[in-house]
């Protein structure tokens, strides 16, 4: 039986977010864009499953807008709805922060995640030209926007 929760990140949980990261993202964040994050305040949540952190979530609200910043879940998980429950759950919180909307980018290549969104309520708002590393260059971002009120 899958036992999942959301709890807060810490710093001490940043070896087991790095790890989940980098095994989920070629291009993953460093250990630094995370504890800028946690030092500012961001909203830094974790996927827990059986007891085991399988991946994470972090968002930004601010002048009644919010900002999926980053979601991960560890390959070995995904697949099982947790993806879906971090960004129900990270919408809950811009909406307790009082925020409108919600905006995030995504790679194109992230077919899952674009799927994700798109069944989730969220439209195709703008493409970012070059916005993301990639192997051989650079890659856009598909920017995605979804009302809250």
């Amino acid at each position: 039986m899958l036992h999942y929760e959301c709890r807060k990140m810490s710093v001490e949980d940043l070896p087991e977010v790095l790890n989940n990261e980098r095994s989920g993202y070629a291009h993953p964040w460093s250990r630094g864009l995370f504890l800028d994050c946690l030092v500012k305040g961001q909203e830094c949540w974790l996927a827990v499953c059986n007891g085991k952190v399988v991946g994470h979530g972090l968002l930004s609200v601010a002048a009644g807008e919010a900002h999926l910043l980053n979601v991960c879940i560890h390959p070995d998980s995904q697949g099982l709805g947790l993806g879906k429950r971090m960004v129900e759950h990270l919408l809950g919180r811009a909406r307790v922060k009082r925020a409108g909307s919600v905006f995030l980018e995504v790679r194109p290549s992230n077919l899952i995640a674009c799927r994700l969104y798109e069944n989730m309520g969220f439209n195709q708002v703008a493409v970012r030209p070059d916005y993301y590393p990639a192997y051989g260059g650079r890659e856009d971002a598909l920017v995605f926007a979804k009302e809250l009120l």
